[in-house]
């Protein structure tokens, strides 16, 4: 007996008992159901199924396939699924010919239908059912001949077909044949030795066929292959062999570069896994020799353990996950004594604590957003209008990164606040830091490792405290950064609030970059004139004004009362400040443009009606107006002392940071033997020139005023603007300067209730201003009814809401002769040109010598 005889012999022992020699493949079918079944005791002999087409009905019954097709010699477990198919299957059995056909499906996801079926299939052989219910059967199957057709005959069991089988001829011994079959067992040798699984395979083919029948060969060859079910097909509906061969043995082919390139990863994971494998186990038995010589504390290990835990749930950058695992190896290595323990463990725990990868869902609800803002603040409609636009933006375009918004206003109007409902409306986390007084870079980029008590910047610092990648953050008081010998604090602002560059900054403690491209970063000024320009240029600024009497009286009304009656303990309906002594308290106490020292006097009387409580006093109490004074004291603010209608004194609308302002200008005439002028009140330089070119454009027009020739040669004039505490400085002073030197030479007072603003030029032009809107705002709040305004800006006053405008008297003029119109309510003295009087003198003295 020879070694191959025996081997197969002694693989005879895993066949089933009395399987005979069929001629048929027990392979695997991949992709069908996967296990290989045996095949039962039949009768049919040998001949029975070389020659079935002899006996095999013309009319089949189709069983649709999916997703490999059946070839045919092999037997192959099926199941199908259905109480109609359950049907069909048991009729099959019960039928003569125990004959089904079997058809691959073109679309596996499809339902059976006649055009999702091919036009090529193979006839079957039920030999048994192996379990079935009413829902589920599992049958064996044999494969036997291809067969075609041409329609299908859908009745109530299923889909007929009237078939047409294609038998394979004999062929006689072909070079050409011979060839492509041991190419093709050449490649199956090629498989064996990559995959020894196919060993098993290719022993039941040679035991049960012969090499000499090339059909056989290529049908076992393809079933063997992984190829898809389409490509399968192709080679099923190839009737000549020649050709079959060929496809077959280009999918032999391709396999065999799929099992070569199968192994090389096999084996690369299985180096990497011994290797891991390797380290783990070397590291297991280092930490237990340390633990039993004491060189390992538990403390450092839990350490180790969290600081691994946080670094397997952050989505972190490459850059920053390669330094936390760098920086985790050499926290391992490190002795709890070493001076270097600390400076790791801070900076891991640094590094990973950060929000990296984790945000929260933005909400651009329009109306929900509209309804935090009217909630939070009254008024500020225009305010209100910019940030639900830009809502709107962040909306369609689906997301909001990349913007920087600065709030400009002065105190007290709710910048703060705004930024807070800002983020409640978006659904962000909300944090805020003051810039005022920082002077040291270091605060914003943060400081060396190499220093003691180093530790990130502030940006670090607010991502680590709002716990999310997007978070809103709020730059309180840009305008008042610093600047000193330890760096400029407002150019390493550049770097963070530049979308083109925040996306990877890069902290100086951290020295990895993070993400802060998707911050909304909000940042709040009381004016422009102090940010970089740079700085300034890369944020969208938003104005607040501030608030006129009836917004603040609102505003005490729905927020301030209140808010101040909960902070004192004060139950709602014991203190009941009225409307009259609001307006009071607002006009006479609180002038300003927020509403901070609105709350600050609300607050005062709370804690002086808390104290009468507190000494049991049980009425309830009412403010009215005439209790305002008895409790905040003389009140700083009087009509009387705002608008003194006397001749040389003129009410000027001014713009601080603090908002919009009127302030009185007064000019007096001593007399002298020469011409002087002089300015107080801390005028800044281009007040001061303002001033000189009011003097000189009305000395050089007295005669345009009635005003005495020479008078400014004989009197030293005197400008001075209240509040000398304060400095002043700005060109929109000059028309209202003019105007106090005109009233003092022609000794007339302006009309009352009359305030002006302008810049004033050598030639009598008045150029335009800024600041129109708060200017408008301060007169309102100060009983203004006429304004003057440059005809330059009757636009920007267009602009403004009706409910500043009305009630106003504005004019618009374009040189100093309109203003000195409208200012003054008589006309100036008639006075003649020294010129006329001259000769008006000289005829006289001819009628006299007549």
């Amino acid at each position: 007996m020879s070694d191959n005889d025996k081997d197969i012999n002694e693989f005879d022992d895993l066949l089933p008992e009395d399987s005979g020699d069929k001629g048929i493949d027990l392979t695997e079918e991949g992709g069908i159901f996967g296990d290989n079944a045996n095949a039962p005791d039949t009768d049919e002999s040998e001949s029975e199924l070389v020659l079935a087409s002899d006996t095999l009905p013309p009319i089949l019954p189709i069983i649709p396939l999916r997703p490999r097709p059946a070839f045919p010699g092999a037997i192959i477990p099926l199941s199908s699924s259905g109480r109609e198919k359950v049907d069909l299957i048991k009729k099959i059995m019960d039928s003569p010919h125990q004959t089904a056909g079997l058809v691959l499906t073109r679309d596996p996801d499809q339902p059976d239908a006649p055009e999702n079926l091919h036009r090529v299939g193979v006839a079957a052989k039920i030999l048994k059912i192996v379990h079935a219910d009413e829902e589920n059967i599992h049958i064996l199957v044999s494969c036997m001949e291809r067969f075609s057709y041409d329609s299908l005959i859908e009745t109530d069991d299923g889909f007929l077909a009237e078939v047409e089988y294609h038998v394979a001829p004999e062929l006689s011994v072909n070079p050409e044949i011979k060839a492509y079959s041991m190419g093709i067992i050449s490649t199956l040798k090629e498989l064996v030795q990559i995959n020894p699984l196919y060993s098993e395979e290719i022993k039941l083919f040679l035991n049960r066929s012969s090499m000499e029948d090339p059909g056989r060969l290529t049908d076992f060859a393809a079933n063997l292959t992984s190829a898809d079910g389409q490509e399968l097909q192709e080679v099923l509906e190839t009737f000549d062999i020649l050709l079959r061969i060929d496809k077959v043995l280009v999918l032999l082919k391709k396999e065999l570069e799929v099992s070569r390139l199968q192994t090389q990863i096999t084996k690369q994971i299985e180096e990497k896994i011994s290797a891991q494998q390797r380290d783990f186990f070397l590291r297991e038995q280092l930490k237990a020799i340390k633990k039993e010589l004491g060189l390992e504390k538990e403390g450092k290990t839990s350490e180790v353990e969290k600081f691994q835990e946080r670094i397997d749930a952050l989505d972190m950058n490459d850059d920053a996950l390669q330094a936390a695992e760098e920086e985790l190896e050499k926290f391992q290595l490190l002795e709890p004594s070493s001076p270097e323990y600390n400076v790791s463990r801070t900076y891991l725990d640094w590094l990973t604590i950060l929000p990296w990868g984790k945000y929260s869902k933005d909400s651009y609800r329009l109306k929900r957003a509209r309804k935090i803002l009217d909630r939070d603040h009254y008024g500020l409609d225009d305010v209100k209008e910019r940030i639900l636009e830009f809502i709107a933006v962040g909306k369609m375009k689906g997301d909001i990164s990349g913007s920087i918004i600065c709030l400009v206003g002065p105190p007290g109007v709710g910048k703060t606040s705004i930024g807070k409902s800002i983020a409640e409306a978006l659904g962000r986390n909300f944090y805020r830091f003051s810039l005022g007084g920082m002077r040291d870079e270091a605060e914003i980029k943060g400081h060396r490792r190499t220093y003691i008590g180093a530790m990130p910047g502030k940006f670090i610092q607010a991502m680590k405290s709002a716990k999310t990648s997007n978070p809103v953050i709020m730059l309180d008081e840009i305008d008042k950064i610093g600047k000193s010998f330890q760096g400029d604090p407002a150019s390493a602002l550049l770097e963070v609030l530049d979308p083109e560059q925040n996306g990877s900054f890069r902290d100086t403690y951290l020295d990895v970059p993070f993400d802060l491209s998707n911050v909304l970063f909000i940042a709040t000024a009381n004016q422009l004139d102090t940010i970089p320009r740079p700085l300034l240029d890369r944020m969208e600024t938003i104005r607040l004004s501030g608030y006129i009497l009836e917004e603040k009286m609102e505003i005490a009304r729905r927020y301030l009362v209140p808010k101040a009656l909960v902070n004192h303990g004060i139950e709602k309906g014991q203190v009941t400040i009225h409307k009259d002594a609001l307006n009071h308290i607002i006009d006479g106490y609180a002038r300003e443009a927020g509403v901070r020292n609105l709350e600050n006097q609300i607050k005062k009387i709370m804690r002086k009606a808390a104290m009468e409580f507190a000494e049991e006093r049980t009425e309830k109490m009412g403010i009215r107006k005439k209790d305002v004074e008895k409790l905040l004291g003389h009140p700083p603010f009087t009509e009387d002392e705002l608008f003194e209608n006397r001749p040389g004194v003129v009410t000027g609308l001014a713009w601080t940071s603090m908002g919009g302002a009127t302030l009185q200008i007064e000019a007096a005439a001593m007399l002298s033997r020469g011409k002087g002028f002089k300015q107080t009140g801390q005028l800044g330089n281009v007040m001061v020139e303002s001033s000189e070119i009011a003097y000189s454009y009305v000395m050089a027009h007295l005669a345009d005023y009635g005003a005495e020739e020479g008078y400014f040669q004989k009197h030293f004039i005197h400008l001075h603007v209240p509040a000398g505490a304060t400095p002043k400085d700005g060109p929109s002073a000059g028309v209202t300067m003019a105007t106090a030197l005109v009233s003092l030479i022609t000794n007339r007072p302006v009309r009352k209730n009359l305030g002006m603003t302008g810049e004033l030029s050598l030639t009598g032009r008045v150029l335009p201003i800024g600041g129109v809107k708060e200017k408008t705002i301060a007169s309102r709040r100060s009983g203004l009814e006429t304004l003057i305004f440059p005809e330059a800006n009757r636009k920007d006053f267009a602009e403004l809401p009706e409910y500043l405008k009305e009630g106003l008297d504005v004019h618009f003029v374009s040189c100093y002769a309109d203003v000195d119109k409208i200012a003054f309510l008589t006309p100036p003295p008639v006075n003649k040109h020294p010129a006329a009087t001259a000769a008006e003198a000289q005829g006289d003295k001819t009628d006299d010598n007549e």
